[in-house]
């Protein structure tokens, strides 16, 4: 058994408390599903956002869904970097499994697929 990190990023248009939840629970249940894992696989999430997301905490969206009440969660804020993508939550999903490093499929969703172009391309490979 591996202890590995899945990757994954979203964008959300306004700062806004529903916009920003449902974006946040669309990105963990994508990696989810292209992962093929459940909450009792999960060590820990790490959430990130852009310093532009005030109007809630995306890991409520985590904690609000069916099986994932003792899953650790942790928000912070990302860097600020200048001119980086706005309005963006990034997820690691710390996953205990057997898959190999190659096999995990790292998730970019709306605006954030331009942070890693590369990932996104094989991601949409693996889950053809």
């Amino acid at each position: 058994m591996f202890l590995r990190g899945i990757r994954g990023a979203t964008t959300v248009e306004q700062n806004e408390e529903t916009e920003i939840l449902t974006a946040t629970e669309e990105l963990l249940r994508t990696i989810v599903e292209v992962n093929d894992f459940r909450p009792e696989d999960i060590c820990s999430v790490f959430i990130t956002v852009t310093e532009d997301i005030t109007a809630t905490f995306p890991a409520r969206a985590i904690r609000a869904l069916v099986g994932w009440e003792l899953v650790p969660l942790m928000c912070s804020l990302e860097v600020p970097v200048e001119n980086a993508l706005p309005k963006c939550i990034r997820l690691m999903v710390q996953v205990n499994t057997t898959k190999g490093q190659a096999e995990i499929n790292h998730v970019y969703l709306k605006e954030a697929k331009a942070l890693r172009p590369d990932i996104v391309k094989l991601t949409n490979e693996a889950t053809r």
